[in-house]
């Protein structure tokens, strides 16, 4: 028996005549309420996207140890995520192979085994069977590898992001994230050593459809007028100099920023070019908190000349980074979008810390990372309340059944305002909806494909 078994995905065709039509429910500037509300559309996603192309699970930092486990999914498979005793990182499905009951009920934690709560059967964190109680009740050899756990057969991990796909003809993650990997790399290389450790998180649940977080993800648009009380905030005590996302307020077009989609569903908004170019010029941007000017003053005092470029590092990159189809970095966050169902989506917001690597900033890293956790506080709690309540306003919306159609049109047909480079990759203001069209391209290509899934048992 070979350790990887082919799965015989539920088709999106049914005696070779389209279950859908997938042209037809996505157009070039517009997309069908179907694809928002259909549970069996839904369904098909959860094979052909989560499971036919790279979904992100989680940062190696969470499991820094030999043993180290966190319990995440893909899509709706329950995984353990795990960092086995020789140090290799493992997908296993958290579902015991006897009567399928969840395998491990804690979040995170370190085990070199798993046994089963229900039955009692126990497993190498490696996904071998070790075990099971009074084996003589069984006819067979208990040491078929059938009874090991199956586990996501392609893991990979960029830059310490780790990511997964059950589709043997997916591309290597690095061609796969192309462009976007550069972009990336800037986002961790501002950090001492280019690394960030995840810490707790922001978690919301909303009644939408999960596809409605990653049309938001690229989003300029809505700023001035979904997040105007978040505005008002950030530039209560502004002044002259504003603060937070002030750019957006009055022509975002005619400002610096801009989106650029990179291909493969992946796209990002660079609003770095409205930065002043001076040590401290991050920090700038950032809205006072109860105590930051304290806080801010007693900094400057202690650290001297270095001061502003270190509190830079404490200040929120003006970066959306997204990597279809649940992956973005905003800020200093890391946000993953996990599907529950057609109408109901999980938003997590992970804070991130930076880490001492020896450069001279060690003595300033604890009160660096206070005052990045307070940055970190303001958009899950002040503006992310205000993108659910669109969410969920939408859903609601789309149950409209005669009025059939999402419009994505913003800058459509517009000649020279939308531009294609020698390198493939496509640029727009930064209120175009240009990323929503191509990212739809691409979820339109995974959902009329057949993809090659496996699972993988250790042999």
């Amino acid at each position: 028996m070979t350790a990887l078994e082919k799965i015989n995905a539920p088709p999106t065709h049914v005696s070779g005549t389209a279950l859908y039509d997938w042209d037809h429910l996505v157009q070039e500037d517009r997309a069908h309420r179907l694809i928002y509300t259909d549970p069996a559309i839904f369904e098909a996603e959860m094979t052909n996207i989560f499971g036919g192309t790279w979904t992100y699970l989680a940062h190696e930092s969470e499991i820094p140890n030999a043993n180290d486990f966190i319990t995440r999914r893909l899509g709706l498979r329950p995984l353990i995520v795990v960092r086995d005793g020789d140090g290799k990182i493992r997908a296993l499905y958290n579902r015991c192979t006897h009567r399928g009951t969840t395998l491990c009920r804690w979040d995170k934690g370190n085990a070199k085994s798993f046994q089963c709560p229900y039955h009692g059967w126990n497993f190498l964190n490696t996904g071998k069977l070790r075990g099971v109680p009074w084996p003589d009740g069984y006819a067979e050899d208990m040491r078929d590898p059938k009874y090991n756990i199956a586990q996501v057969p392609r893991v990979e991990s960029y830059r310490g992001f780790i990511f997964v796909t059950l589709n043997m003809d997916a591309l290597p993650l690095v061609e796969h994230l192309g462009p976007i990997a550069k972009v990336i790399d800037e986002w961790l290389d501002r950090n001492p050593g280019g690394k960030v450790v995840v810490c707790e998180a922001n978690r919301f649940r909303y009644k939408g459809n999960w596809k409605l977080a990653y049309d938001n993800s690229c989003d300029g648009y809505h700023v001035a007028y979904s997040h105007r009380s978040l505005l008002e905030t950030e530039n209560r005590f502004a002044g002259e100099n504003a603060k937070g996302m002030a750019y957006y307020r009055n022509s975002p077009d005619t400002q610096p920023m801009y989106m650029r989609y990179t291909g493969h569903g992946n796209h990002f908004k660079d609003k770095r070019p409205n930065l002043e170019k001076r040590p401290g010029g991050l920090w700038a941007l950032e809205s006072a908190h109860p105590g930051m000017e304290h806080y801010e003053t007693k900094f400057i005092e202690l650290y001297g000349d270095r001061a502003l470029a270190l509190l830079d590092l404490a200040g929120s990159e003006p970066v959306n980074i997204n990597v279809f189809p649940n992956f973005s970095l905003l800020g200093n966050h890391i946000q993953v979008f996990e599907p529950v169902s057609v109408e109901e989506t999980n938003a997590i917001w992970y804070g991130t810390m930076i880490v001492d690597d020896g450069s001279g900033v060690g003595d300033a890293i604890t009160d660096i990372n206070a005052l990045r956790m307070r940055t970190q506080e303001g958009f899950p709690n002040f503006g992310e309340v205000d993108d659910i309540a669109n969410f969920e306003q939408i859903q609601r919306g789309l149950m409209a059944l005669e009025d059939e159609w999402v419009y994505m049109n913003r800058g459509f047909g517009i000649p020279d305002r939308v531009k294609t480079h020698t390198d493939g990759t496509i640029t727009a203001p930064a209120t175009d909806e240009a990323f929503m069209r191509e990212h739809f391209k691409e979820w339109k290509r995974l959902m009329k494909a057949r993809p090659n899934l496996a699972i993988q048992r250790e042999p």
